[in-house]
């Protein structure tokens, strides 16, 4: 039975995420870097900012970090509580979920590489995707938790399973947001109206994911709000490669996209959104897509 729920790193989803846990949960601890950032969030919504290694002492603790680097750091400083259950909602490197796996079960502590899709609109909502990989029993414990946070809750293999079906998702999202990029370009060219071209291919079967949401609602707009950064698509794209080149394939155009997806991030502004690469495009075309 859960007694308690932590949740490490209060970036733009985790902050969201955590303020679900309170509503199903007596006790929620809180941690982050900035630590500022804790206490605001337990004034807002009933959490407990606690220190790292009170946060730690959870039944269930999530976290939400940048990379797994990041989630190793946190691991190297802290005694985790034995019969824990780490789910890690980071995007990231199969093969450190399967060490971190390995590592924290001599502890007595399960852990799940649970990714989650949705944006932030998803995490506000409580309607992300988890895309989970490790210890089927692990998994069916934490479950409860998760549902507090998403919709669609699948385990999809073993340890690193959740964070490679995370990396070819957003590869894919990479080469449908470079072919978007490249199709419009090409429209616009000949004179289309974009919007109304967007009605039709949003009816038909080019429509995508960028299609219906990044280019009406980011791009077209111009609005670009920053929700995922581009260089964290970047750094799945990364991974996905990894994948591919791990399992000896061959990927000619997942290949092509990571090399688009990391110059357009080389050459962006600092902190833009992911559909800002479309900007390289406008950038080598001198259309703007509007």
């Amino acid at each position: 039975m859960i007694q308690s729920v932590a949740f490490i790193g209060l970036g733009a989803m985790g902050y969201r995420m955590a303020a679900h846990l309170p509503k199903h949960f007596d006790t929620v601890y809180v941690w982050n870097r900035n630590f500022e950032k804790a206490q605001q969030h337990a004034t807002e919504f009933g959490t407990i900012a606690v220190s790292l290694e009170q946060v730690v002492q959870a039944d269930i603790i999530f976290s939400c970090l940048p990379t797994s680097d990041q989630v190793d750091e946190i691991l190297d400083q802290v005694h985790i509580k034995s019969g824990a259950i780490w789910v890690d909602c980071t995007s990231g490197v199969p093969e450190s979920a399967r060490l971190q796996s390995t590592r924290l079960h001599q502890y007595g502590v399960q852990f799940l590489d649970a990714p989650v899709s949705g944006q932030t609109v998803g995490a506000e909502n409580a309607t992300l995707t988890f895309m989970v990989g490790g210890d089927t029993e692990a998994f069916q414990q934490a479950l409860v938790a998760m549902q507090a946070m998403g919709t669609l809750i699948k385990l999809v293999g073993d340890s690193g399973a959740g964070f490679a079906v995370k990396a070819v998702n957003n590869m894919m999202m990479a080469v449908h947001l470079c072919a978007a990029a490249e199709g419009f370009t090409t429209l616009k060219a000949h004179g289309v109206n974009l919007n109304e071209a967007l009605a039709c291919i949003n009816a038909s079967s080019g429509k995508s994911g960028v299609t219906e949401s990044a280019l009406p609602q980011r791009i077209l707009n111009r609005s670009f709000p920053v929700t995922f950064a581009l260089p964290l698509l970047a750094k799945d794209t990364g991974i996905a490669i990894d994948l591919v080149r791990d399992a000896r394939l061959s990927a000619p155009i997942l290949s092509l996209t990571q090399n688009l997806i990391q110059a357009a991030n080389a050459i962006a502004e600092p902190n833009s959104d992911f559909s800002a690469a479309v900007k390289m495009y406008e950038s080598w075309s001198k259309i703007t897509l509007e």
